[in-house]
């Protein structure tokens, strides 16, 4: 492990749980930026280690290990996403004493944004990787095919952690974070949140669709969306590309709220950001108007 960077247990008292945390410096500036990573379900941190190393350059990296997850031990009182957005709302303050740049990729994307709802003063920039669950998809069976044929087309080498990490954390608490994973509405709980929030996807990402991203950006008050060569992995994939993009986010003007249209056919207003800003040395994407998603 390199010099600086550490594993450590963190027990949240008001909580009664216990995470695990991986820890990196970063470069020793107090202005620099405080990253934490959360993971989606049945993972760990592991495969965000490419992510976290690269963010380490800019700032201190924290990779969390949620209870039940990767190291980290079962809660006893089941799962919520309120309930491990309570969990992070006891962590934040103890990794960092001023607000973090908070990452979540796939179910993570979830925890961190009920976190940014609940505890906005912790929260200075949100980002959702690969964000779940769209409603008109949330089936367990649409998701496992979606993850199916995403996993065919992965890099081996996340694959195999995922393989690993889905075998530790087994099939019975696997089903018990799905169930909460595909009821949570993370379009309309993002529009509760203040902090400028980037969504950001894989371009062939089947569990994540454009559409759907396109709809989560347009619900948060000051969100963007940014699509990067890569698929649900993208984090792993094209980790560089994807700190990029994050660092870029904490550079870019905030967006201002998005200007309402005129519902059609009694749904819900979804306006749509024109275009989606590239990272340095990333091109611009346009956006297609999204297809409405119903409350």
């Amino acid at each position: 492990m390199p010099r600086g960077e550490r594993m450590r247990e963190v027990r949240l008292p008001s909580t009664g749980v216990t995470v695990h945390v991986f820890s990196t410096p970063g470069p020793g500036i107090a202005e620099a930026p405080v990253f934490v990573l959360v993971h989606g379900i049945g993972m760990s941190h592991r495969y965000l280690n490419r992510l976290h190393g690269e963010l380490a350059q800019a700032g201190a990296v924290h990779s969390v290990d949620l209870p039940g997850f990767g190291r980290s031990p079962k809660p006893d009182n089941g799962v919520t996403i309120e309930q491990y957005a309570d969990y992070l709302g006891e962590l934040l303050p103890r990794l960092n004493g001023r607000p973090v740049v908070l990452v979540g990729h796939s179910m993570g994307a979830q925890f961190v944004t009920e976190t940014a709802v609940r505890y906005p003063a912790l929260v200075g920039h949100l980002v959702l990787i690969g964000g779940v669950t769209d409603p008109t998809r949330d089936s367990a069976l649409r998701q496992g095919l979606a993850l199916a044929r995403d996993t065919l087309k992965e890099p081996i080498s996340g694959t195999l952690i995922v393989l690993g990490d889905y075998l530790r954390c087994g099939p019975r608490w696997y089903l018990a974070t799905l169930r909460p994973m595909l009821s949570y509405r993370t379009d309309l709980r993002l529009r509760d949140v203040r902090a400028p929030t980037l969504v950001l996807r894989g371009a062939d990402d089947p569990v994540s669709r454009h559409e759907w991203g396109v709809h989560l950006a347009a619900q948060a008050p000051r969100g963007t969306m940014l699509e990067l060569p890569g698929r649900h992995l993208v984090q792993f994939s094209a980790a560089t590309a994807t700190a990029g993009a994050i660092r870029a986010h904490l550079l870019a003007p905030v967006p201002p709220a998005p200007v309402p249209t005129v519902p059609a056919l009694g749904l819900p207003v979804v306006p749509v950001l024109p275009v989606v800003g590239g990272a340095p040395g990333l091109p611009a994407t346009p956006l297609r108007p999204a297809e409405p998603v119903a409350p």
